[in-house]
């Protein structure tokens, strides 16, 4: 039988990839609050084997560069953006950055690079440098966001996510939360559990005296399946829940069902990502959406792990999973 695709490596979705992000270059962000230890880890990581071939990106608060200096002798180049909160400066200051590095890159002005690194300020929301990427179709076309990565101080993240909105954010839209100083403030029970009701989709890993597995800032975080139970309850009205479904799912229902959300709440959808198993793909289709920002979906060549359940997890400001489940249910009925 002849395969309705023009190739066997295409799909409905173009060609197949074997890892989500393909040729681009994979960009991994590194946030937290003050002080919680993020130049100290991305630091030993530039010195590291897997580290060999970066650039970073420092976005710091403050006229004088400090983290900026650290960094800049262990990485094939550094670029500092100044003001020190993603949220207060526009999006065009890490876009041109960018940019910049590509070009020097392709003119040998700067060593080959096969990573970015991207460390915020203390201060700064994560959101806009995921719809940097998510809207800017040149960037989007040569970098992909593999892993976000959120750095919790053990001796004073407790207090943090108590008084910082900021704090919580980024723990919230974060793929890997990594608890720093527990050889200075000892077990971390409390932290994790606070970390696991704001975030359980995310893996917890701990960094003793700023040591931290390499492959942590290079591998992708796994979608755990039954992180959430039931929808938690954030404070900031933000919430996290996951929709899992074991049949197939129609394409054009999902769309349209997006569609319809994005539409009616699109600035309340913080960071939806997830795995579907789409009729007619033969790997799972990675789908991704910041607020009303949708990347185009990739299909996989293969199931990470075996299991081909719908699993989607949605975070978002004031949105239930009943909500959502019922807009889809009833898309499907309709279509």
């Amino acid at each position: 039988m002849n395969s309705p695709f023009p190739s066997p490596a295409a799909g409905p979705f173009g060609r197949r990839l074997k890892r989500e992000r393909g040729a681009k270059v994979p960009v991994t962000v590194v946030t937290g609050f003050l002080g919680a230890g993020k130049t100290t880890l991305i630091k030993r990581f530039l010195a590291s084997p897997e580290g060999q071939g970066t650039a970073v990106v420092v976005n710091e608060f403050g006229a004088a560069g400090i983290d900026d200096a650290l960094l800049r002798a262990s990485a094939d180049e550094t670029v500092l953006i100044g003001n020190g909160c993603m949220c207060c400066i526009t999006r065009s200051d890490l876009q041109e950055a960018l940019r910049r590095l590509v070009i020097e890159r392709d003119r040998s002005e700067i060593p080959d690079f096969k990573r970015i690194v991207i460390e915020t300020s203390g201060l700064a929301d994560p959101s806009p440098i995921l719809q940097t990427f998510a809207t800017d179709r040149a960037l989007g076309d040569t970098f992909h966001v593999d892993v976000v990565l959120t750095v919790v101080d053990a001796a004073t993240g407790l207090d943090t996510l108590r008084r910082s909105a900021e704090a919580r954010k980024q723990a919230i839209l974060a793929d890997r939360l990594v608890v720093t100083k527990t050889d200075i403030a000892g077990a971390a029970d409390a932290l994790s559990a606070r970390l696991r009701a704001l975030n359980a989709s995310a893996e917890i890993v701990t960094a003793a005296s700023g040591t931290l597995d390499p492959s942590r800032f290079t591998e992708p975080a796994a979608l755990q399946r039954n992180a959430f139970v039931a929808e938690a309850e954030h404070s900031d009205g933000i919430g996290s829940f996951v929709l899992t479904d074991d049949k197939p799912m129609p394409w054009t229902a999902f769309a349209k069902a997006m569609d319809t959300l994005i539409a009616l709440r699109g600035p309340d959808l913080l960071r939806v990502k997830g795995f579907l198993n789409i009729e007619d793909c033969k790997g799972p289709v990675l789908v991704q959406f910041v607020q009303h920002l949708a990347p185009p979906p990739v299909e996989l060549e293969k199931w990470p792990d075996g299991d081909r359940t719908n699993r989607v997890v949605f975070i978002t400001r004031g949105i239930e999973e009943k909500q959502v489940r019922e807009l889809l249910n009833a898309v499907r009925a309709i279509l």
